[in-house]
């Protein structure tokens, strides 16, 4: 199973969701959009959402802390 996260320097909900995916002894990569602008890029083209977290687990995209979305994706 393969989990990215988006984040960005400013987000609360970022350190949310990875906090919670550690607590779950989820492996993830993470992509900061405000360093990586192609990511940021291409998660738009992807999504058409601009916000984040956006978790993407093995290409289901999730915005935002939903943590019964990912609970469900990740059948924690």
């Amino acid at each position: 199973m393969s989990v990215t996260v988006y984040t960005s320097n400013t987000c609360p909900w970022c350190v949310k969701t990875k906090e919670y995916l550690a607590s779950n002894g989820v492996d993830y990569k993470e992509i900061n959009v405000t360093q990586d602008k192609e990511a940021a890029k291409e998660i738009v083209e992807k999504t058409g959402q601009r916000g984040v977290p956006i978790i993407d687990i093995d290409g289901q995209y999730i915005l935002g802390f939903d943590k019964e979305e990912i609970d469900r994706l990740l059948n924690l």
